[in-house]
C-alpha cells in the first residue's frame, strides 16, 4: 500500500483555499441535515391535521391509522431501494432524488379530494422520508472527521426536531373551531411542507460527495481535496490511508453484498443496528408525536388547547437534541442511550398508571355525556402533559438523536449502504406498526394500558443497550470496522457501567 504522503496527487489545498473551505464546512453539514427538516415537519403537523381531516373527510380510527402509517410504509420502500442507488450513483445523487420526492408529496396531499388520494401522497412523501433516513446519517458520518462526527450527525436529529416544531406552529396557526365547521385547515398544514422541501433542494447546490464513496469509485483526487477541507494534513493523510486499507481489504475478499452481510464479524454490527432501529420506534416516540393532541383530548383538553400544547413538545424536542449534540462527543453514545431509556421508561409508566387510576370510567363518561358535560383536564391532564414533555426530552436527548449517529458509524464501509438499508427498513416498518396500531389500541384499551405496554417495551430496549451496544465515541469509522474485524463479538468489561471494549484476543476473520 503506497504511503499517501508520497502520492503526487495528494497535495493539500492552498492556505487561503483551505481556510475558506474550513469556514464553510459547517454550512455543508447544515445543508446536508436539512432533509430531516421535511421529515420532522410531516411527522409533527399530522398530529394537528388528524383532528380536522377526520371531520372533513369523515374517517374513523382504522382509516386514521392508515393515513398515518402510509408515510411509514412509503419510508420502508425508500429505505429498501436507497442503499442500492446510493452505492451505485453516490450519496449526493440520492439526496437530490429525496428532494424531488419531498416537493411532489406535499402538493398532492394539499389537493387530495378524499382519503384514498391523501393516503397515496402520504406514501409518496414517505418514500422521501425513507431515503432521507437512510442516506443522511451515512452522508454526514462519512463526510465529517471522527472528532466532530457525533455533533454533525446529530444535526440531522436537530433538523427533525426543528421541523416538528414548525409543524406544530403551522398546525396551531391553521387550527379552527371544529364545532363551527372550520375543518379544512389541514390542507394548508400538510401542503406547506413544500417550503422545507425547497430549502433542502436549495441546500443541495452547496454540498459535496463523501470521500469514502469517491475513493471506492477511483476518484481519489476529489476525495483528497474534500478531506483537507476540515482536517489538517496529518489527519487527512491518516484517514485516506485508513479508507484505502479498508477498501482494499473488502475488494480482496471478493464477496457479494449478501455474503459480506453474513460474515461472522459483520453480524454483531448488523444486530446492533437492527436493535437500535427497532427500539427507536418501539419505545413509542412517534405514538407520542403523532397522537399527543388525541391523547390530550382523551384526558379532557379541548382540540385547540391540545394543538397548542404541541408547542411545548416541540420546544422540548429541540432543547433535547441540542443537549445531545453538546454531549455526544463528550459523555459518549452509550451512557446517553442508557440514561435516556431509563427516563423514558419511568415517564411512560407514570402516564400509564395515571391513565388507569385517574381517568373517569365508562359509566361516568356515559353519565356526563347524557348530562351534556365533557371531561375536564384536571390533575390527570397536567400529569399527562408533564410526563409527555419529560418523555420527549429523555428520548430525544438519547435514542432520538444518538441512534442516527450510531447507525452512520457502526456498519463496515463495503456494506454500509446495504446494512443501513436493512436498519432503516426495520425502523420504518416498526414505525408503521406502531402508528397504525395506536388508534385501535387506544379505543380498545385506553391510555393507561397502552402506555404501560410501551414502558415494558422501553425496559427491554434498556436491557438490549446494556448488553449489546458498544461505545464508538472518538473512533474513526475505519477503527470501528477494524474492531469488529478483530473480534467477531463484543463484551462488556466486568465490574463497569460505562465501558464496552472490543475483545482483542480472537483471530481476525
Amino acid at each position: 500500500m503506497p504511503d499517501p504522503a508520497e502520492h503526487d496527487r495528494q497535495k493539500p489545498l492552498r492556505p487561503r483555499a483551505a481556510s475558506a473551505a474550513k469556514k464553510s464546512t459547517w454550512l455543508i453539514y447544515v445543508f446536508g441535515a436539512l432533509g430531516g427538516l421535511n421529515w420532522g415537519y410531516d411527522t409533527g403537523v399530522i398530529s394537528a391535521a388528524l383532528l380536522y381531516l377526520r371531520e372533513d373527510l369523515d374517517v374513523g380510527a382504522w382509516i386514521e391509522g392508515t393515513l398515518v402509517a402510509a408515510l411509514m410504509i412509503g419510508a420502508v420502500v425508500g429505505a429498501a431501494v436507497g442503499g442500492y442507488f446510493s452505492d451505485k450513483y453516490g450519496r449526493r445523487a440520492v439526496l437530490w432524488a429525496t428532494a424531488v420526492v419531498f416537493i411532489i408529496g406535499p402538493v398532492g396531499m394539499a389537493l387530495s379530494p378524499e382519503w384514498i388520494t391523501l393516503t397515496v401522497f402520504r406514501f409518496v412523501t414517505g418514500i422521501g422520508a425513507g431515503l432521507a433516513a437512510l442516506i443522511l446519517p451515512v452522508y454526514l458520518s462519512e463526510l465529517s472527521p471522527a472528532r466532530l462526527r457525533g455533533r454533525t450527525t446529530a444535526l440531522y436529529a436537530l433538523a427533525i426536531g426543528v421541523g416538528q416544531f414548525l409543524g406544530f406552529v403551522i398546525g396551531l396557526a391553521f387550527a379552527g373551531d371544529i364545532s363551527a365547521g372550520e375543518v379544512d385547515g389541514w390542507r394548508w398544514m400538510l401542503g406547506l411542507s413544500v417550503v422545507p422541501s425547497l430549502l433542502f433542494a436549495a441546500g443541495l447546490l452547496f454540498v459535496w460527495e463523501t470521500p469514502r464513496w469517491l475513493v471506492q469509485k477511483g476518484r481519489e483526487d476529489e476525495a483528497w481535496e474534500i478531506l483537507h477541507y476540515d482536517r489538517d494534513a496529518a489527519e487527512a493523510e491518516r484517514e485516506m490511508l485508513e479508507i484505502r486499507t479498508t477498501i482494499e481489504a473488502e475488494r480482496t475478499a471478493g464477496r457479494t453484498v449478501r455474503e459480506a452481510l453474513t460474515q461472522p464479524w459483520v453480524k454483531p454490527a448488523l444486530l446492533i443496528g437492527l436493535g437500535l432501529a427497532f427500539y427507536n420506534q418501539f419505545m413509542g416516540i412517534n405514538t407520542v408525536v403523532y397522537y399527543t393532541p388525541t391523547v390530550l383530548q382523551t384526558v379532557g383538553f379541548s382540540a385547540e388547547d391540545a394543538v397548542a400544547s404541541n408547542l411545548i413538545v416541540g420546544i422540548t424536542h429541540i432543547l433535547a437534541v441540542i443537549f445531545a449534540i453538546a454531549m455526544a462527543d463528550r459523555l459518549g453514545r452509550r451512557p446517553l442511550l442508557l440514561i435516556g431509556a431509563a427516563g423514558a421508561m419511568v415517564s411512560l409508566a407514570v402516564l400509564g398508571i395515571a391513565g388507569l387510576t385517574m381517568l373517569p370510567g365508562e359509566e361516568e363518561l356515559e353519565a356526563m355525556e347524557a348530562a351534556g358535560q365533557t371531561p375536564e383536564a384536571g390533575a390527570v391532564g397536567v400529569i399527562t402533559l408533564v410526563c409527555i414533555t419529560l418523555y420527549i426530552f429523555m428520548f430525544q436527548a438519547s435514542w432520538g438523536s444518538i441512534v442516527w449517529v450510531m447507525l452512520g458509524e457502526i456498519f463496515p464501509l463495503g456494506v454500509r449502504a446495504a446494512a443501513m438499508c436493512l436498519a432503516t427498513t426495520a425502523l420504518w416498518a416498526a414505525n408503521a406498526v406502531v402508528a397504525f396500531g395506536f388508534p385501535p389500541l387506544l379505543d380498545a384499551f385506553g391510555v393507561g394500558w397502552v402506555f404501560l405496554g410501551l414502558a415494558v417495551s422501553t425496559l427491554t430496549g434498556l436491557i438490549f443497550c446494556w448488553v449489546k451496544v458498544p461505545e464508538t465515541k472518538g473512533r474513526s469509522l475505519e477503527e470501528i470496522e477494524a474492531g469488529f474485524r478483530q473480534t467477531g463479538s463484543l463484551a462488556v468489561v466486568p465490574g463497569t457501567k460505562r465501558v464496552v471494549q472490543w475483545e482483542t484476543d480472537r483471530p481476525r476473520d
